[in-house]
């Protein structure tokens, strides 16, 4: 009786990334309602651990991934768990770690696609630019405000999946100016390929993943590879930009005011 009351708690408080196969095609739903879906660790885990299972298995033939709620994809990593960090490794530690679970997102062998129905944001805009396709509802927002809210950064892997899929442009926009993209600039980016009305979203969604699972598979497993080579080709090294911010005064004060519902005041340092 008391592990399955542990378990209501764990999916109340930290949220779950469920997986299910239907025939050919894997659903990744991020759960975590009360929260816009924001990751814990715990979500991240789960995450990681169902890739795995994707990567293994020879029957599925795309993976679709979605956020629980209709209110958002994923709402980035959830801000409380930054309190307990006190110095700059423990964000460069927290970089390398959630690189890791994206970076199996990212090189997954059958095409993903994400489903996108409100907030798109910071470590979910991430996870979305891992995914070879989008689609989303007019009333998506995308962006990563941490330029106005946290004073952090974002590892430079994501970085540069970011300026890939939006350009350079956009991106600028995102990060300096803590710009929130509407669905439809996400769209004149080719960020997002369809704009759909929520009622119809999963019947279009359904009829990509349709098309994906007819086409051949080793072709687009092969092209997914050469994209990936390509982008690996440039040599990026970012982990002293990362201390700059996750070492700062101003980090542990955005993190603070953000949990507080204050605005920050930034210092510089």
């Amino acid at each position: 009786m008391s592990d399955a009351k542990t378990d209501v708690k764990t999916e109340a408080t930290e949220g779950q990334v469920h997986c299910m196969i239907e025939g050919a095609v894997a659903h990744v739903v991020f759960d975590r309602v009360a929260a816009h879906n924001a990751m814990t660790w715990h979500m991240y885990e789960q995450l990681e651990a169902i890739c795995e299972r994707i990567k293994r298995s020879v029957d599925i033939r795309a993976v679709t991934f979605r956020g629980a709620g209709g209110r958002a994809f994923v709402a980035g990593t959830d801000i409380q768990q930054f309190l307990s960090f006190s110095t700059a490794e423990d964000g460069v530690a927290y970089e390398r770690r959630i690189e890791t679970v994206l970076g199996k997102v990212d090189r997954l062998p059958v095409p993903t696609l994400a489903i996108v129905d409100g907030w798109c944001v910071g470590g979910g805009l991430a996870i979305a630019a891992c995914c070879d396709l989008r689609i989303s509802t007019p009333l998506a927002k995308f962006g990563v405000p941490i330029a106005r809210t946290l004073g952090n950064c974002l590892a430079i892997a994501n970085t540069a999946r970011l300026a890939a899929e939006f350009g350079i442009g956009p991106t600028k926009r995102m990060l300096l100016l803590g710009e929130m993209l509407t669905a439809a600039q996400a769209q004149t980016t080719g960020f997002v390929t369809d704009l759909v009305e929520p009622d119809e979203i999963d019947a279009r969604a359904a009829a990509i993943v349709d098309r994906l699972t007819h086409n051949a598979p080793l072709t687009m497993r092969v092209s997914k590879e050469s994209i990936s080579r390509m982008l690996k080709a440039l040599s990026l090294e970012g982990d002293d930009l990362v201390r700059l911010c996750y070492g700062s005064d101003d980090f542990r004060h955005g993190v603070q005011a953000f949990v507080e519902k204050r605005t920050p005041d930034w210092s510089g340092k």
